[in-house]
This record gives structure tokens, C-alpha cells and sequence, in this order.
């Protein structure tokens, strides 16, 4: 009786451990994640006052889940630690900039707009061009860029550029 009991206990612990173990096995991939980082910056003046960075960079979803983006934020660091927050500047309006300043050199890579989406097991090359209140000295003196990308559903992933 006892060895009976025992054995149909063990068997049944061993049934909920594989049930446990195959539930957390086809859930692998459901985690969104975007790792990623700034491959290339390169900065122009735009008037005493004012600059434009353009920041080149690599994402990748290694999930089940499409990506969407929600918001898109740059933010430059100079060597005081003041922050600086970077107004966004379109597709149309990014490739009327690569025209009318030539020492950005050329456009590399598509714009990352709000509610792009990013697929499945996918890696993107993308860019972002935003322009500062600050002269370009200090931009190109800065400690650095941080490129933020916020997901639908609230995640938002950083990516420093130092």
C-alpha cells in the first residue's frame, strides 16, 4: 500500500514538472525584447543656435511578437550633464536635410517613424534625425546621445550612444 502510494505520487509530481516545463517551453519567444545599438552620429549646423544630429542605428526582435513603435525620443548629454531633448524630424523632411547639408554625407538608412512596425526574428538598420537648441560645438562636445524607443504596450528600451 504504501509503495503504491508513493509511486502513484512520484509519477504524479513527474506529470505536473513536464506540464510546467512544456508550458514555460512554447512561451520562449513571447518576451518582447528590441536589443540594439547607435551604430553612427554625425552632426551639422543648422544657425548660431541650433544643430541636427542624425543617428544611425541597429535593431533586432528576436521574439514571436511583432514590434510597434509608439514614441521615439533623443536626448544628448553635454559635458555639464545638462540634458537636451531633440525634436524629430520626418522622413520627407530628413531627405530635404541630406540635400540642403551635404557634409551630413549621404542617407544611409529609412527614418523609424511611430507605429512602424518591426517583425518577428527581424533586424532593422534605421536612422533618426533630431534637431537641438544648441550650438553644434557643443554637440559634437557631448557625453552622450540616448536614443529611447517606446513599444505599444509601454516598454521603452534605451540605447546609449557611449
Amino acid at each position: 500500500m504504501k509503495n503504491s502510494f508513493a509511486a502513484a505520487f512520484g509519477i504524479g509530481l513527474v506529470i505536473i514538472a513536464l506540464a510546467v516545463g512544456g508550458i514555460f517551453f512554447m512561451q520562449r519567444g513571447d518576451k518582447i525584447d528590441l536589443p540594439g545599438k547607435i551604430l553612427k552620429v554625425r552632426t551639422a549646423p543648422l544657425d548660431d543656435d541650433s544643430s541636427i544630429a542624425v543617428l544611425d542605428f541597429r535593431i533586432t526582435n528576436p521574439s514571436d511578437v511583432i514590434f510597434e513603435v509608439r514614441s521615439i525620443r533623443v536626448e544628448m548629454e553635454d559635458p555639464a550633464g545638462k540634458n537636451y531633448r531633440g525634436e524629430s524630424v520626418g522622413e520627407i523632411d530628413s531627405q530635404r536635410l541630406f540635400e540642403g547639408l551635404p557634409v551630413l554625407g549621404q542617407k544611409f538608412n529609412k527614418s523609424l517613424f511611430m507605429r512602424e512596425r518591426v517583425g518577428a526574428h527581424a533586424s532593422q538598420d534605421r536612422m533618426i534625425a533630431a534637431r537641438f537648441q544648441a550650438p553644434v560645438g557643443t554637440i559634437d562636445a557631448r557625453k552622450r546621445f540616448t536614443l529611447r524607443i517606446e513599444e505599444v504596450d509601454g516598454k521603452v528600451f534605451e540605447y546609449s550612444e557611449r
